[in-house]
């Protein structure tokens, strides 16, 4: 029997804006991921104690601050620090075009922007982790 995905949707940083990340929490709900919110205005250690104490395979980070690089370098940092290596990290926002490739570098999985279909979004994460 295969481990059931279970996803943790957070909101890092002082981004009030939560709509987006409601929408695809019930995308992944509706498709048979476990998923766990975590609320607005988490701190990447917050995130990172929950995503590990929940068991998830990967954490979807929603960032329309600005403020993206910054938060997903420490998450990815707390994660490597607490030995978490099989949780997965995938981001949805407003990111500029420019800074996709840097994420992606430094270990995001995938940078879901304005006009990604839900589907695209639940299919990747679904193939991520089998």
């Amino acid at each position: 029997m295969s481990k059931k995905i279970r996803i943790l949707i957070a909101k890092p940083g002082l981004d009030g804006h939560d709509r987006g990340a409601k929408v695809m929490a019930n995308a992944f709900r509706d498709s048979g991921v476990e998923v766990i919110y975590t609320g607005l205005r988490q701190t990447p250690l917050q995130i990172v104690n929950a995503a590990i104490q929940e068991d998830v395979l990967v954490i979807g980070l929603s960032v329309l601050s600005g403020a993206h690089m910054h938060l997903c370098k420490e998450v990815l940092k707390l994660l490597k620090e607490k030995k978490a290596f099989d949780i997965n990290v995938v981001v949805g926002g407003i990111i500029p075009e420019k800074d996709i490739k840097e994420l992606k570098r430094i270990g995001i999985k995938s940078v879901f922007g304005p006009g990604t279909f839900m589907k695209d979004a639940v299919e990747f994460v679904k193939k991520l982790v089998k």
